[in-house]
């Protein structure tokens, strides 16, 4: 009886492995497709996206709101690509799509920090890979997908398209996404025309944008905006022009 019981077994755990083989090939498939898809058609939408406009529906006090306009890389002002880089991404041009040192600091500071407050390690990479394929909670799991996509973009992206998906589907506040949408509503002008203050303040958005914005600026944004202008007089080669050189 027990020798019929492991052999009924085996077939049994041949097609569970056959069928989990199955899903993992379909899975790499779809995104393979995708991240090639992406690397020459912007994103319609993002989880993220899908996940505010049904916010906003069952709340009342928020406004139904969805404002996008995407735009090439030449139709963004180099102010913009500086300040979210020397906010978000120092090393941009130079790794991989992972900063280990920046990832490694901030788990050490996030291990030692008693306010409650978490520190990011992600790059820029990392942000784009996770705003274009991923929903936004905080798993394990989804950190092991959001570094697979991560690869993905990297092999398959340039640093130019990286960036310019990056910038036009980031979101800026609440139902605001990407740069053109929210140089109109914050300063009525174009994406291109921003000024190193107006970037500076679209950059310190970022990390918080429900909760930060040009328009409700408090001591502890301008303080932070000030900080970046001058990161992005430091810089000693203008990363839009790395960019443009193809690097």
């Amino acid at each position: 009886m027990g020798r019929q019981t492991s052999t009924t077994k085996k077939p049994l755990m041949r097609r569970m492995l056959r069928f989990v083989s199955k899903l993992i090939l379909v899975f790499i498939g779809i995104s393979l497709f995708f991240t090639l898809l992406y690397k020459f058609v912007e994103p319609p939408l993002t989880p993220l996206m899908v996940k505010r406009f049904f916010q906003q529906a069952i709340d009342d006090n928020r406004p139904l709101r969805f404002k996008r306009d995407y735009v090439d890389i030449e139709d963004i002002s180099p102010y913009l690509i500086n300040a979210v880089v020397a906010a978000e991404d120092g090393k941009f041009m130079e790794h991989n799509g992972f900063d280990l040192e920046q990832i490694k600091k901030s788990y050490e500071e996030n291990k030692s920090n008693t306010n409650g407050r978490i520190r990011g390690g992600s790059t820029i990479s990392m942000q784009t890979a996770k705003n274009a394929f991923l929903p936004h909670h905080r798993t394990y799991l989804r950190k092991a997908f959001e570094a697979y996509f991560t690869v993905l973009i990297e092999l398959m992206w340039s640093k130019e398209r990286i960036m310019e998906v990056y910038l036009n589907i980031v979101e800026f506040g609440d139902g605001i996404y990407g740069c053109e949408a929210a140089a109109q509503h914050y300063f009525g002008k174009s994406a291109k025309k921003l000024t190193r203050n107006e970037a500076a303040q679209l950059a310190v958005t970022l990390p918080s944008p429900l909760k930060r914005n040009p328009h409700k600026a408090t001591p502890y944004f301008k303080k932070r905006t000030a900080l970046i202008a001058r990161r992005m007089t430091k810089v000693n080669l203008s990363p839009v022009e790395k960019l443009k050189k193809g690097n």
